[in-house]
């Protein structure tokens, strides 16, 4: 049987994602087979791509962070119980594809009835969420979080990750996106209207405990200056740098974006307050 997958042979755009036909694989032993009907699409897939992300992946590759699919073939030693349920997994690369095979105990079981479509998107947003607010962050009942890009992906899942925790929110977005926001719990900000460093102040009379901030570059110092002593920005991403599905200005401007944020960091370090730049 056939199986088409899509491949890196060298790192840039979109332009260099290619569509191949090889035979299907077999699981071997103690994996599962999964016939994938969704996979993810990410920032950390295009950081891939261009060959910047630090998940180092020899080339060629198959891009592809997180999938939900069904199982359909058992490899020695692998549970048979499993075959044809809906399962989600986070192999970092190899989704984009009609089938995957992975170790068994990689596998996370979908409750019935929930989408498919609907269940990827939870995956690595939600992973990436939970580590930052609870590993780097150490969130605790009553702290004030401000988070940047609160209506995307990774700013949803930490908006209801940060109410479940018992936070006290506060989220950049575009005017349009504000009652999203609202309605996870936090106060909105209007990045575009107002300086958020102001109103980070203002809001909270004194300053946040925590900023999560994907957006990056010079970003990364504002949030800093919107924390209260003692408090830490955790950057996670440079999103500031998107332009049409790549990274915009060239191998100088993408390290200089990489290596601000670690300046800044040092550059915090030094500075009064005990606060810290934290890169995820």
């Amino acid at each position: 049987m056939k199986s088409l997958r899509v491949v890196v042979r060298h790192h840039g755009g979109p332009e260099v994602l290619e569509i191949v036909e090889d035979d299907a694989p077999h699981p071997a032993s103690g994996e599962l087979r999964v016939q994938i009907i969704a996979a993810g699409v990410s920032f950390a897939e295009l950081l891939m791509r261009e060959g910047i992300h630090p998940e180092k992946t020899t080339l060629p590759f198959t891009p592809g962070w997180d999938i939900v699919g069904i199982v359909d073939e058992a490899g020695e030693g692998a549970s048979h119980a499993m075959l044809g349920k809906l399962v989600a997994a986070l192999p970092i690369h190899g989704g984009y594809a009609q089938f995957i095979c992975l170790p068994e105990d990689e596998l996370t079981s979908v409750p019935t009835g929930v989408d498919p479509i609907e269940a990827v998107s939870l995956v690595l947003n939600y992973v990436t969420a939970y580590q930052m607010m609870h590993r780097l962050g150490h969130a605790s009942p009553g702290q004030r979080v401000l988070i940047h890009g609160a209506a995307g992906g990774v700013g949803t899942a930490l908006l209801q990750l940060g109410r479940l925790a018992g936070l006290e929110m506060y989220g950049t977005a575009s005017l349009s996106d504000h009652q999203i926001v609202s309605d996870l719990g936090a106060t909105p900000i209007d990045y575009e209207r107002a300086d958020f460093v102001k109103e980070a102040h203002r809001l909270t009379n004194g300053g946040v405990d925590v900023v999560f901030d994907g957006v990056g570059e010079a970003n990364v110092w504002r949030s800093f200056r919107a924390l209260r002593p003692g408090g830490r920005v955790i950057a996670y991403g440079f999103t500031s740098f998107l332009q049409k599905g790549r990274l915009a200005g060239g191998l100088r401007y993408r390290l200089r974006g990489i290596l601000r944020p670690v300046w800044y960091a040092v550059c915090a370090f030094v500075s009064p307050g005990r606060r810290r730049i934290l890169p995820y």
